[in-house]
């Protein structure tokens, strides 16, 4: 059965909606088979090439929005290191250790509703400069935006935006009422409409349905997001979500193999709460994803890179954007 859905993509179908259930349903005892299945999908766009990814998160907390599963929330008590914009020098430091660590995208992010003035400035300046000194591609998450503020974004030399819708429309106010669904798609129309590269995935594990799942994979691929970042909720004490345990490592392997069938073409890439979800089954999440992050998170830690250089290449695999004899 996984052979066929797997041909079936390739033939430029889409799943049905009983088959992207029966997917999330897969028995234990034929994960293996649904991970071949999806990987042959991954394999014809992409080959065995994994993208590399790093996060700065250049300010933390002091967010007026209440997101449940954030412990940058106005509503967390989460205790968490708190700090204003960073100046450009210390960007472009994170742009350095992104470059040492071969990652393909340095993705800048900060905490907020949306980027003030000055904000916006700090990171368009050191935008210009970083692109100047290193071969990054420079993915911004900096909340809501405005138009004109998505073209000062792609003029500075802005690659990619990222905004992620995070749960299903139907789903999206039992997570957060301080900003509704449509902002977010807004959004990434923005980004796509000054010709940024729009990035925009999930977060999966927040209380939501099956049904739910299908539903953000579906809105993802209605939405053209060039990468979609799989998130599996790692719950934080002090959190609105705080306690929330409903993730087992052979589940996210299955939603991964999902994302992958309904946006074949996409760069689906394994995001926060991989290393406390998948856990020992890591690796195979990428068979039907083709991205990692490496280095730390927004407010948790990663697992070390030499880590997942080590992973990537115990499976065969290579990594885009660095000749491998780099990473001897």
């Amino acid at each position: 059965m996984w052979g066929k859905l797997a041909e079936k993509v390739l033939q430029g179908e889409e799943l049905t909606d009983q088959e992207a259930i029966a997917v999330l349903d897969c028995p234990d005892d034929e994960l293996l088979d649904l991970l071949h299945s999806a990987y042959q999908v991954r394999k014809h766009y992409y080959g065995n090439k994994v993208k590399l990814n790093m996060i700065i998160n250049t300010k933390s907390g002091f967010c007026p929005e209440n997101c449940g599963y954030c412990a940058q929330s106005i509503d967390s008590k989460a205790p968490i290191q708190k700090y204003r914009m960073m100046d450009k020098e210390t960007i472009m430091k994170g742009a350095e250790q992104a470059h040492r660590l071969h990652s393909g995208t340095y993705c800048i992010v900060a905490s907020g509703r949306g980027p003030t003035t000055r904000e916006l400035n700090i990171v368009t300046s050191a935008v210009k400069e970083i692109k100047e000194t290193y071969d990054l591609k420079i993915c911004a998450c900096l909340g809501i935006l405005k138009p004109e503020q998505a073209k000062q974004l792609k003029e500075a030399g802005v690659d990619r935006y990222n905004h992620n819708v995070n749960t299903s429309e139907n789903h999206h106010e039992a997570i957060t009422t301080s900003h509704t669904y449509e902002d977010r798609v807004g959004t990434v129309n923005y980004a796509k409409e000054a010709g940024i590269s729009p990035c925009s995935g999930v977060i999966v594990g927040m209380k939501e349905t099956k049904e739910d799942v299908v539903d953000m994979a579906r809105a993802l691929k209605a939405l053209d997001a060039d990468s979609i970042p799989v998130n599996f909720l790692h719950a934080i004490d002090g959190t609105a979500l705080e306690g929330t345990d409903e993730l087992s490592p052979t589940y996210c392997l299955k939603v991964l193999s999902l994302f992958r069938f309904i946006n074949p073409t996409k760069e689906i890439r394994v995001s926060g709460g991989r290393e406390v979800n998948l856990r020992s089954l890591q690796p195979l999440g990428l068979y039907p994803a083709n991205s990692i992050f490496v280095g730390d998170y927004l407010t948790t830690d990663g697992q070390e890179s030499t880590e997942d250089h080590q992973m990537i290449r115990d499976l065969g695999f290579e990594i885009d954007y660095v000749k491998e004899e780099e990473l001897v």
